[in-house]
């Protein structure tokens, strides 16, 4: 007898769900006789999820619809639960995904919780053990993982935070990052797109590529990070900075500001996804705030300094792939000026490898996803 098709409910709605959820999304629909995939868009960031959508060949059945300008966290939550009941209400899934740290991942997760619809959760299990930083992302992480059924935990380090808070070890699969199946698609599947930026670029220059976004890093610890790239700049006259600058007035205006009229730091738009790998492609160093970027990043062999106090992911760290220099104008400038003088410093960096997968977490969560009629709803 045919083992019953599972259907599963895969929710996302920001640029990095989008990516993250991708290969799942792929892999639940290239098996039409196990799964039944319905996607669900929560519209958070529907403009910037497009060319992602066309990029990976997936497409929301359904979209929520929730942005209204200017929202609080609180009406995010309160409207994906005010939208998202219904739709499982109709579609009666065997399971609901979510992705990483979102609050609008947490409030899908009450709302599935609620319905005794069984939660799972990709990318599970990271942790700073400090619950103000990153804000909200900390608290929705572990807020999630007290609603899961399913624990798809991306490094042993994950599955370990995991375990010391109690969570069955039944439920937990350590799969890699999906984020490593994202970045090898795009590298063996699709053309290299004409890049006007990295076409432009002086060869014989070495290229620091930065991210600065997070919320924690608005005012004084942007500042200090954007004083730390004009010392930096000063320091190596053949680097160029390059930094695609997030939209956010929060950051746009600083960043314009403090490094508008410097040589050899550009400023440029944000990139699509798959620009932007190439960018740090063709980078010596990284430097970032951004989760999703120190786990690239060290999968391309490039050494991340990482502008933030705690990280969820200290596998980079602990690997030698990545360092944690936070936000002070010195700390920063030394710790670049080691890995962009000193040739041995930067070498070590650059042989650990990646902690963060080997581009199979997607199938490894399809096949644990095959259990869920015997045991997904049993974690009383």
């Amino acid at each position: 007898m045919a083992e019953p098709v599972r259907h599963i409910v895969a929710v996302y709605g920001t640029r990095p769900e989008t990516i993250k959820m991708a290969p799942v999304i792929r892999e639940l629909r290239a098996r039409p006789a196990q799964f039944r995939c319905t996607v669900v868009s929560t519209g958070q960031h529907r403009d910037m999820c497009r060319p992602y959508e066309e990029l990976f060949g997936i497409r929301p059945d359904i979209d929520l619809s929730i942005m209204v300008a200017g929202q609080t966290l609180d009406h995010i939550v309160g409207r994906i639960a005010e939208t998202f009941s219904p739709v499982l209400a109709a579609q009666k899934p065997d399971a609901v995904l979510v992705q990483g740290d979102t609050s609008s991942a947490f409030a899908a997760a009450l709302v599935a919780f609620h319905a005794k619809i069984a939660v799972g959760h990709v990318e599970a299990g990271l942790r700073t053990g400090n619950r103000h930083n990153p804000f909200p992302e900390e608290m929705n992480r572990r807020l999630i993982g007290a609603l899961a059924d399913l624990h798809f935990a991306p490094t042993s380090a994950s599955s370990e935070n995991l375990l010391r808070e109690g969570v069955d070890p039944a439920r937990i699969v350590v799969t890699g990052n999906t984020v490593i199946d994202a970045l090898k698609y795009l590298l063996a599947s699709t053309p290299a797109p004409r890049d006007p930026v990295l076409e432009s670029m002086d060869p014989s220059r070495r290229v620091v590529a930065v991210t600065t976004h997070r919320r924690e890093s608005f005012g004084e610890p942007l500042l200090n990070t954007l004083r730390a790239l004009r010392t930096i700049a000063t320091r190596f006259p053949d680097v160029e900075i390059v930094l695609p600058v997030h939209y956010n007035p929060n950051v746009r205006e600083h960043v314009y500001r403090e490094l508008g009229s410097m040589e050899r730091v550009r400023l440029i738009e944000p990139m699509p996804y798959e620009r932007f790998i190439r960018l740090v492609n063709r980078s010596t160093l990284v430097l970032t705030d951004s989760g999703g970027v120190q786990e690239e990043a060290p999968a391309l062999g490039k050494p991340v300094l990482v502008l933030r106090e705690t990280t969820e992911r200290p596998e980079g760290v602990t690997a030698g792939v990545a360092k944690l220099v936070g936000t002070d104008p010195a700390a920063i400038v030394d710790a670049a000026s080691e890995l962009l003088g000193n040739p041995d410093a930067y070498a070590a960096m650059t042989r650990g490898g990646s902690p963060y997968g080997d581009g199979h977490a997607a199938a490894r969560i399809a096949e644990r996803l095959l259990a869920l009629p015997h045991d997904a709803r049993a974690s009383g």
